[in-house]
């Protein structure tokens, strides 16, 4: 019995060269309207599907592989019941099932309408990659044409079981990524978008971007995916440097939300994913100058990120320091030419705009978390003043949204001390609370005092009260919510420190 392949592909890459393959190997070609008529443009024979099933596309092209004997042809296995079965309705044996489908995902990425996007959803190619990758014994599965060349160089009579296998898996892989973008397109088209936390089937898919030269170390291997649709590192522009390993792209990403929750102009410095220097001001290049000196030994080997535009004289003073990553809105050219001195330092531009909804996902043993993303600002309305003098806001008001916010970009338990609108003290990543509280003053010293000090939770004792009064801490703002909130109520009262509760908890792990 003659053996046949069903071509039927949106992405014509690589097709001529494959199918000329199939040929050369005896194998007969079947293939859908518009893979048919480019074979023919190509000179490559082959046969229409139609002349398989007795009937032309239906519904503009919605309908024309969903037939029986394509389906029998695929799914049969080399048992006598099968073969008659598939010789009776006059099914072919399909050897082989090259299928690449709609590109959902690229006209998703290309913003077209919802119209259009559910034409781009696939119906029979991915039942013909399905039947195929279930029948993977008996039928080679293509999805991709990056496949055909590795899948030439062995006929298909030759092709061993774990070749097979590995196709049909990529194959499903492929659907399921398809699949994927596709609900996470629709749960976005939704009135309210519903929060995929909210399913009872969590499902999330990334193309590879690429792979990174190690993860957190070396000897672990890592990859960056990224999510159809959405906005991120994927899209920014790398004027120059070294490719992005894991670490940079994790620390970035802190910086940048850190940055983008803010006011600008501002500048923030990342170490190991953790602030080490924020600062405000009236121009980027004076943002920059205190989040520099907000911790100068820190900084170095660290990224930064800066809420607006860099120009030549910001550059020069980036220039100075070995930094790994820089990200800004944008450059001037002459900004750009200055950096390009540095060549190993990554450039990159991206908008600052934080997505109305994020997720968060961590892996653990037996399966993940999923959390809203944690979103910084601070609650004005709820403010409230729950003991000492009653401070004047409008005076703490930029020094108070610098501390609140980058609190909660520090690993718990965190204090922030700001000042003159930069960070001058940050205690984090502390097992209790006192201990946070003297790393950050110790470390603001005599400019804590008239300062803001900002804690991400309660405190459970008076103990980070009395501790600030000693370095004369102008305002201390915190979620309150402890059982002995008396103790920091009266602490503050006896220190006349201005205390503020925001209701809000802001762990960071």
């Amino acid at each position: 019995m003659d053996q046949w392949a069903v071509l039927s592909v949106s992405d014509k890459t690589g097709l001529a060269e494959l199918a000329q393959g199939f040929l050369s190997q005896g194998i007969k070609l079947l293939a859908s309207g518009g893979t048919y008529r480019f074979l023919q443009e190509q000179g490559i024979e082959a046969r229409p599907l139609e002349d398989l099933t007795g009937f032309s596309e239906i519904l503009g092209g919605r309908v024309k592989t969903l037939h029986p004997r394509i389906y029998a042809g695929i799914l049969s296995r080399e048992t006598d019941q099968d073969i008659r079965d598939r010789d009776t309705i006059g099914a072919p044996q399909i050897v082989a099932v090259v299928v690449n489908l709609y590109p959902f995902e690229n006209r998703l990425t290309q913003g077209a309408d919802q119209p259009t996007l559910i034409e781009e959803i696939d119906i029979g190619g991915v039942a013909l990659i399905r039947a195929a990758a279930k029948n993977f014994a008996q039928v080679l599965v293509l999805v991709d044409p990056k496949q055909y060349p590795e899948a030439l160089k062995t006929p298909i009579t030759a092709l061993s079981w774990e070749d097979r296998l590995r196709f049909a898996q990529e194959a499903f892989l492929h659907i399921a990524h398809y699949d994927a973008v596709i609900a996470q397109t629709f749960s976005q088209w939704r009135n309210p978008p519903v929060k995929p936390v909210h399913e009872e089937v969590y499902v999330l898919s990334g193309r590879k971007w690429g792979e990174l030269r190690y993860g957190e170390n070396p000897h672990q291997d890592a990859a960056f995916y990224a999510v159809p649709g959405q906005e991120g590192f994927q899209s920014a522009t790398l004027y120059q440097g070294k490719a992005l390993s894991y670490n940079n792209l994790a620390d970035a990403d802190t910086a940048w939300r850190l940055s983008a929750s803010l006011p600008a102009p501002n500048a923030v410095a990342v170490k190991h994913q953790t602030p080490c220097g924020v600062g405000l001001g009236t121009t980027l290049e004076e943002a920059y100058v205190k989040a520099y000196e907000a911790d100068p030994v820190s900084i170095f080997g660290g990224i930064v990120a800066l809420k607006g535009t860099v120009d030549e004289s910001l550059a020069t003073r980036l220039n100075t320091l070995f930094l790994e990553v820089v990200i800004a809105e944008s450059y001037t050219p002459e900004a750009l030419k200055i950096l390009a001195k540095k060549k190993n330092l990554r450039v990159l531009a991206m908008p600052f705009n934080l997505p109305p909804y994020a997720e968060e996902i961590r892996t653990i043993t037996g399966g993940f978390l999923v959390q809203q993303r944690d979103r910084v600002s601070v609650p004005w309305d709820r403010l409230q003043h729950v003991a000492g003098p009653q401070a004047d806001l409008e005076k703490f008001k930029q020094d108070v949204t610098l501390a609140w916010t980058t609190v909660g970009f520090v690993k718990s338990n965190a204090i922030v001390v700001v000042k003159d609108g930069m960070t001058v003290g940050i205690g984090g990543g502390q097992t209790n609370r006192i201990d946070a509280a003297r790393q950050a003053l110790e470390q603001a010293k005599e400019k804590a005092q008239g300062a803001v000090l900002a804690s991400d939770a309660f405190f459970p004792f008076g103990d980070v009260m009395t501790e600030a009064a000693k370095y004369h801490v102008g305002l201390v703002i915190q979620p309150g919510g402890s059982l002995r909130d008396n103790e920091s109520i009266d602490a503050a009262n006896l220190y006349q420190i201005p205390l503020y509760f925001t209701g809000q908890r802001h762990f960071r792990h």
